[in-house]
């Protein structure tokens, strides 16, 4: 359990982009993968635990409702 959401985070990854391409180095595959969390999971992707929001919205609402803005 302690590893649920990291273990779900990577089956997630291998599923959406890792097994979808053949990465000619290891270098573009590190590329790719940055690219895929930081321009798609990260500010877009809707997350279940998240009240349905994607990490980058949450955490927005969470430091606003911190600062009472």
């Amino acid at each position: 359990h302690d590893n649920a959401v990291a273990e779900s985070f990577f089956q997630l990854l291998k599923r959406e982009r890792i097994k979808q391409q053949i990465y000619p180095t290891r270098e573009a595959a590190r590329r790719d993968v940055f690219n895929y969390i930081e321009m798609f999971y990260n500010p877009r992707r809707r997350h279940g635990t998240t009240d349905n929001l994607s990490p980058v919205e949450y955490e927005r609402r969470y430091f606003q409702s911190l600062t009472g803005v």
